[in-house]
């Protein structure tokens, strides 16, 4: 299939098969993480060969193609991105595009852990915004559900990223029995500094240690016993990804809510993810993929890269079939989280 070209003869927008432009990628810059958390990975994993790996200038080259073909917000993400091995000598090349005003926006999926190393630099890169995963603000529970983490650690590199005026928003796992009766204190915490609080249902990803239905919180439930204690008011904030947003007036700050269970966010996805291997996974919830790494590595050109992204998109699936109860306790997917990326 070749690659389709505009009047001009740039590459044309992406639009899928439902009418969605394309205009988010989300890659994968490693498998690893320097944390184990229990509704992200089994304990004792098995990571990648470095020869399946993208290398950093390969990883450049597939999101220039990207953002050439229309994708105006890339994010990084892992495993934890920050542990890849000079993974800064990337965003300072992919930065370029801030530059040249074809990307809207850099940005990264964090546990926050290298931050304190990092956040200086990531804002002279352009960079203006993350998410940093924290699920728990009691040290103790941290250390449970990441197994390894310290939360101290990660505040600390939350610090450094605001003092360097990058804005943080906090993701967290909703999680039954573990950190359901933590979200007001979070939501104070996180508001007090400025930052967005989001809540994520837990995805049925990949086989980790123990049952996802013991896991799983349905965030319906969460935003009814939030509205007892605080006042919601529905946002129309969107930052690109599928968090529905309501503000709180108690305290001025927004809480978001992806829900991909009890309420898909299917029909606006422009997003597409990209794996460490080169793997273009259309839709998060699905199987179908597109290898890229072979046509990335047959030819110096990027024709062949181009038109297999072209060739994947037209086939991009309207929607994930995710469910969580006890006759599907099972993943849903045999890949975890960490190999797709957040």
């Amino acid at each position: 299939m070749p690659t389709i070209l505009s009047t001009t003869g740039e590459a044309a927008p992406m639009v899928d098969p439902f009418g969605r432009s394309i205009r988010y990628l989300r890659v994968s810059v490693t498998d690893r993480c320097d944390f184990r958390c229990v509704y992200c990975m089994a304990e004792d994993m098995t990571f990648l060969p470095k020869r399946d790996v993208l290398t950093l200038e390969e990883l450049d080259r597939l999101c220039s193609v990207f953002i050439e073909k229309g994708v105006r917000r890339l994010r990084l993400t892992g495993g934890e991105p920050l542990v890849r091995r000079n993974i800064m000598s990337l965003i300072r090349s992919l930065s370029r595009h801030i530059e040249a005003g074809q990307l809207d926006e850099l940005t990264l999926t964090t546990n926050g852990s290298q931050l304190s190393r990092y956040a200086e630099e990531l804002a002279a890169c352009g960079v203006r915004r993350i998410n940093v995963s924290v699920d728990t603000l009691d040290p103790e529970r941290f250390r449970a559900i990441t197994r390894r983490g310290d939360l101290r650690v990660v505040q600390d590199g939350i610090d450094a990223a605001l003092a360097a005026g990058i804005k943080v928003k906090i993701n967290a796992v909703a999680l039954k029995g573990v950190n359901e009766h933590e979200y007001d204190e979070m939501i104070r915490w996180s508001h007090a500094r400025g930052m967005d609080l989001t809540l994520i249902e837990t995805m049925p990803l990949g086989e980790i240690d123990g049952d996802r239905t013991d896991q799983y919180l349905p965030l319906s439930q969460v935003r009814r016993d939030l509205s007892e204690r605080w006042t919601l008011t529905e946002s129309g904030y969107r930052t690109g990804g599928p968090a529905r947003y309501v503000t709180v007036a108690e305290t001025g700050g927004r809480i978001g809510f992806i829900t991909p269970l009890t309420h898909n966010f299917c029909e606006t996805c422009n997003r597409v993810r990209v794996t460490c291997t080169g793997t273009l996974f259309m839709c998060l919830g699905q199987e179908d993929a597109r290898d890229l790494r072979a046509p990335l590595r047959a030819s110096e050109g990027n024709e062949l890269l181009a038109a297999a992204i072209d060739e994947a998109i037209a086939r991009k699936p309207k929607g994930h079939d995710f469910i969580i109860d006890r006759d599907h306790n099972r993943p849903a997917l045999g890949r975890h989280m960490s190999m797709t990326g957040g």
